[in-house]
C-alpha cells in the first residue's frame, strides 16, 4: 500500500522516465486499488472493472487492482475509505446508493468526508420480471400492485433508500399507491438480486439497466419500464412518461478518494480519469452497458455530492424513514 510519499515518488519516477522515453506511453499514477463496496455482479462492480480494464488498455494506470469489500450496504466500504486517510492509491466506486446508506444506517459518516474525485456516468433503472411471470405489461403489474389482495415480493441490489428502492417507491408515490404494498427485499447488489428473480423468491426486480443487459439480450429476463427520460436502445421497455407515470429517475456512479491526500496525488487522479474519459474504449464501453456520460470532476463534483446528500436526505425522510 502506497502512502502519500510512496505516491509522490512514484510519481516522479514516472516524470523521469516520461523525459528518457520522449514520446513513449508513461502511465501519470502508479499502482492503484479500486474498491467495490458490494458482492461481485452488481453495477459497481461493472462500472469499477470496466474502469480497471480500460485504465490498463489504455496504458494510464497498466496497475490496477480491484476488490469487493462489501457490507452494510456500503456502509464498511466507506469506513474503510475515511480510515484510510491521505492514501492516494486506494479509490472507491461509489454511487448513489452510498449516499443512501449515510442516511439510513446509524453511524454512518457522510460521503461528503471523502476527497471528490469524478462522477463518471447515469443510468436509467429498469424494471423487470422473468419471462414466465404473470405480469406481460406494465400496466398489469401496477394493476396487481394496486389490488390489496395481492402481496407483491419486489427485489432490488440496494438498501432502503437506495437507487432500485427509490425508484419503485416514487412511482408509487406518484400513483398514490400504499408504500407499505409491496415487500422490498434487499440484496447486497445486482448478482443476488439475480438470483432471487431466476428462483422465483421474488415477483419483480429493478436494477440499473446496464447490470442486466445480458440477461435481458438472452430472454432470461422481461423489462417492463425504464426510469430514464428516453428509451435504451436494445431494451424493449417503454419509458414511464410513455405510459403515463410523471416520473424521471436515473442513478449515477462516481470515484472517491481517502480524505486527506495531496493536492498532487488527487489532480493526477482526476488527470487521468479525464483522460479516461476521453479513450474510444471508454466510449465504447458507455454504449454497450448503456450508461450515459455524466463526468464531474474536482470540486464541481464536490458540489454535486453535497447537494446529492440534502436531497437524498429529503427522499429518504418521505420514502424510507430511518429505522429507530
Amino acid at each position: 500500500m502506497l502512502d502519500r510519499r510512496g505516491f509522490l515518488a512514484a510519481l516522479g519516477a514516472s516524470a523521469l522516465a516520461a523525459a528518457a522515453g520522449g514520446c513513449a506511453a508513461v502511465p501519470a499514477v502508479p499502482r492503484l486499488r479500486i474498491m467495490v463496496p458490494n458482492p461481485p455482479g452488481g453495477g459497481f462492480d461493472i462500472t469499477a472493472r470496466t474502469v480497471s480494464a480500460t485504465l490498463k488498455e489504455t496504458r494510464l494506470a497498466p496497475d490496477v487492482e480491484v476488490f469487493n469489500l462489501s457490507g452494510g450496504a456500503g456502509a464498511a466500504g466507506l469506513a474503510r475509505l475515511l480510515y484510510e486517510e491521505g492514501n492516494g492509491a486506494l479509490l472507491m466506486q461509489m454511487g448513489l446508493g452510498v449516499v443512501a446508506t449515510t442516511h439510513i444506517a446509524d453511524g454512518v459518516a457522510p460521503v461528503t468526508r471523502a476527497t471528490p474525485l469524478a462522477r463518471l456516468l447515469e443510468e436509467p433503472i429498469v424494471v423487470l420480471v422473468v419471462p414466465d411471470s404473470p405480469y406481460r405489461s406494465f400496466g398489469e403489474l401496477l394493476a396487481a400492485w394496486r389490488d390489496p389482495r395481492t402481496r407483491l415480493r419486489m427485489g432490488g441490489g440496494s438498501a432502503a433508500g437506495g437507487p432500485d428502492h427509490l425508484a419503485l417507491m416514487l412511482i408509487a408515490e406518484e400513483l398514490g399507491i400504499d408504500l407499505g404494498a409491496a415487500d422490498y427485499v434487499w440484496h447486497d447488489g445486482g448478482g443476488e438480486t439475480l438470483a432471487a428473480l431466476l428462483s422465483h423468491s421474488v415477483d419483480v426486480g429493478a436494477a440499473g439497466v446496464g447490470e442486466y443487459r445480458h440477461a435481458i439480450a438472452a430472454g432470461e429476463l422481461r423489462p417492463l419500464a425504464v426510469t430514464g427520460p428516453q428509451r435504451i436502445a436494445g431494451v424493449d421497455a417503454p419509458t414511464l412518461r410513455e405510459i403515463g407515470i410523471d416520473v424521471d429517475f436515473v442513478n449515477w456512479r462516481g470515484l472517491l478518494a481517502p480524505p486527506e491526500i495531496s493536492a498532487d496525488a488527487r489532480d493526477s487522479l482526476v488527470t487521468v480519469l479525464g483522460e479516461l474519459r476521453a479513450t474510444p474504449q471508454w466510449q465504447d464501453a458507455l454504449r454497450e452497458n448503456h450508461w450515459t456520460d455524466a463526468f464531474l470532476t474536482g470540486s464541481d463534483f464536490g458540489d454535486f455530492l453535497s447537494a446529492e446528500n440534502r436531497r437524498v436526505s429529503s427522499l429518504v425522510d418521505r420514502l424510507a424513514p430511518p429505522e429507530s
